[in-house]
């Protein structure tokens, strides 16, 4: 098993994306390529259209760092994708046996969770490189209710599988976009995570939607933003959100969630907490199975 199929995907996609006009190349009659044509690439990173062609067909072993930074300005690549590309050559200089097949069972730190636990006005939960949810506080519980219906959770299959997420989730193909794409680059970092590889594989057969995101081979890392949630009971909230990396974690992260003070969504995450909280009351004060 290599990373070439992946290799050879990626650098035709981002060839696909560029017109001859973005990078000062004349255009001259009809052309049957979408994009630029691989000895266009080939010369504006200073290579042989062979080596080109080569590193298109998936083979990087061996490829200089300055070959790939040359790729990555001919192919217009941002930060992320240059990252990515990156990551692809390590892999495909790695081999086998220097990748770790089998991830370590993930064991959370005491201290992680006292940390979530303690934002007692903030939704925080602890995810994966996979986007399981480990750990959540009762906030992100309440504000991630539907998808915590069915555990253990994992935030994909509840944007790709759930279609409650349209709903809860008001930019809802750009949530998709960005998932599936910071997964290719968690496949790109671990080519032989078999757990990475069974999502992929259970997501493409079961959605159309992820199936086609996948094919489009973006790649996105998830930072700081604005997520707009439209939660069932409480109605809109429009959230900044942060993401922590944890060093030494291999891929966990902390997500943590707030408003502005003042704004609506303050009011909305107050309120948040307030129906979270009677929900817990009412769970408590509920009948266990064997005494009804």
């Amino acid at each position: 098993m290599d990373n070439r199929a992946e290799v050879s995907a990626f650098l035709k996609s981002r060839r696909d994306k560029l017109m001859p006009e973005q990078v000062g190349l004349p255009v001259y009659g009809q052309r049957r390529v979408t994009g630029l044509r691989r000895g266009e690439v080939a010369m504006l990173a200073g290579v042989s259209v062979e080596y080109y062609t080569r590193l298109e067909r998936g083979n990087l072993g061996g490829v200089s760092d300055s070959v790939l930074n040359a790729l990555a300005q001919a192919l217009r690549l941002n930060d992320t994708e240059r990252d990515h590309l990156y990551t692809l050559a390590r892999a495909a200089n790695a081999g086998p046996a220097r990748i770790r097949r089998h991830p370590k069972k993930t064991v959370v730190r005491p201290s992680v969770l006292r940390l979530i636990e303690g934002l007692h006005d903030q939704p925080a939960y602890l995810r994966n490189n996979r986007m399981d949810i480990l750990a959540a506080n009762p906030l992100a519980r309440a504000l991630h209710c539907e998808a915590f219906e069915v555990e253990p959770v994992n935030t994909l299959r509840f944007v790709f599988l759930d279609p409650r997420a349209t709903r809860l989730y008001c930019d809802w193909e750009r949530v998709a976009h960005d998932g599936v794409g910071a997964l290719r680059v968690e496949v790109a970092k671990n080519p032989y995570d078999r757990d990475l590889q069974n999502l992929v594989g259970e997501l493409s057969a079961r959605s159309d939607a992820f199936r086609t995101l996948w094919g489009g081979r973006d790649v996105y890392v998830f930072t700081g933003g604005t997520k707009r949630f439209h939660h069932p009971a409480v109605g809109e909230l429009d959230l900044v959100h942060e993401v922590l990396d944890l060093p030494g974690e291999d891929g966990l992260s902390i997500i943590v969630y707030s408003a502005d003070p003042g704004t609506p969504a303050a009011d909305a995450l107050k309120l948040l907490a307030s129906w979270a909280a009677t929900q817990q009351q009412d769970e408590a004060a509920a009948p266990a199975e064997g005494e009804r």
